[in-house]
């Protein structure tokens, strides 16, 4: 869609464009060849902590550790990128384990009705209570654990339901890297 407005805050445009996101993109390019789409758009409109109107609908940008959400206000809805209450997620050590919680923390302090995710159902607070206890355990077992072999073994047998067991191996490289 060429012609339409993109918009990005500057550290998810650097994020995409020179950052981690850059590199999973190239990540996937070397994994799919031509298959995968390695475009990049360029953002036409960047924003920072303000308040827009699209489509007659008020959203709220709130840049994050790692991005940015967007809150609608007029319905009390979040969106982020990812939460899952029961599966698991990329956590790039300790440092961003407490931002990932104080970050939760703010969604049950202004008691959200809904979080809508990417890569998740819709989910609510309770749900966020979950995803906090396991990112607080999470920094936990890291704590205890000799090693990125270890630590794996120990939240695979905490959590044997989870999904996203990649998502665990990231996080494991970034608690432990080589």
């Amino acid at each position: 869609m060429p012609n339409v407005k993109k918009y990005a805050t500057k550290k998810a445009n650097t994020y995409g464009t020179v950052g981690g996101g850059k590199a999973l993109v190239e990540n996937f390019t070397k994994a799919f060849g031509n298959i995968f789409d390695s475009s990049i758009h360029s953002v036409t409109n960047i924003i920072a902590g303000e308040t827009l109107k699209i489509a007659d609908t008020e959203l709220s940008i709130v840049e994050t550790a790692d991005a940015f959400d967007i809150v609608f206000p007029e319905i009390n809805v979040i969106y982020t990128h990812m939460l899952g209450h029961d599966c698991h997620s990329i956590i790039g050590g300790a440092a961003h384990a407490d931002a990932m919680i104080a970050e939760l923390e703010g969604y049950i302090n202004k008691n959200y009705d809904l979080i809508l995710t990417s890569h998740y159902d819709p989910e609510d607070t309770n749900d966020v209570k979950t995803k906090i206890d396991y990112v607080k355990n999470i920094k936990s077992i890291a704590n205890k654990s000799a090693n990125a072999e270890e630590f794996k073994e120990k939240v695979k047998l905490e959590y044997p339901n989870y999904s996203g067991v990649n998502y665990l191996d990231i996080t494991a490289g970034a608690f432990f890297p080589a």
